[in-house]
């Protein structure tokens, strides 16, 4: 599982990488010019594993109300279990396992999330993913819909870990009412979950039927699984 998980790591970068340059070098204006947008300093930098990590919460954890900081939870690296009490707080409020939770913030660790870095791929690719979880901008305007951050925009999500957490949590919540009480696939319901959250509904509530994974979703499925009990540690500090 973890050679799956750093082949899919490598295959992520390779495939951003001809794209990405021009986004680095946007990135690398925008720092090299004193940083007068406000963003952090720190360029994105990746572990041995391939994601941005290291610094865990001896720093201090971040706050909830980061959002328009300008990157100001962002100090170099990151690592999700440094968000360890909103998830728990988000969680609990969306009605959804922690751990689960956590689990997808580690699934979805191998980019960068330096807001900075996010803003300038933004430039090059609209249709991006943002935030901690990497959500589409039309899964976030969906899910917001009649929850507390509903005057919240897609655009928050670089700067506000807690947002894009609180968003997370809510979307697994409405994946789960879409699941039958009974499915007939061996995959645990949290599993169908994190599934659900990658590959979208349809494709969650064929593979509960029974439907077999395709080679991406099995790989994101050995990904969640050989990142859950570092989530259940994760979330107990």
């Amino acid at each position: 599982m973890a050679r799956g998980r750093s082949e899919r790591r490598r295959s992520a970068w390779g495939a951003w990488l001809a794209v990405a340059v021009a986004g680095v070098l946007v990135w690398a204006v925008m720092h090299g010019h004193g940083g007068s947008s406000g963003d952090a300093a720190a360029a994105p930098s990746g572990s041995a594993s391939g994601s941005p990590s290291g610094v865990r919460a001896s720093a201090g954890a971040p706050s909830p109300s980061a959002s328009g900081a300008g990157g100001s939870w962002y100090h170099g690296s990151y690592d999700p279990s440094q968000f360890a009490a909103q998830v728990r707080d988000r969680a609990h409020e969306a009605g959804v396992d922690p751990q689960l939770v956590m689990a997808v913030l580690y699934d979805e660790d191998y980019k960068p999330h330096d807001p900075s870095f996010e803003k300038a791929w933004l430039k090059l690719k609209p249709t991006a993913a943002l935030g901690l979880a990497n959500m589409h901008q039309a899964t976030f305007d969906q899910v917001k819909q009649g929850r507390p951050f509903a005057d919240r925009s897609w655009l928050d999500l670089p700067d506000d870990p807690d947002l894009a957490i609180r968003a997370e949590a809510w979307y697994l919540h409405d994946l789960a009412a879409e699941l039958p009480a009974h499915h007939v696939s061996s995959l645990t319901t949290d599993e169908l979950l994190a599934l659900g959250y990658n590959t979208g509904p349809g494709n969650m509530l064929a593979f509960a039927r029974g439907v077999a994974l395709g080679p991406q979703a099995q790989q994101y499925l050995d990904t969640t699984r050989s990142n859950w009990a570092k989530a259940g540690k994760a979330i107990a500090i």
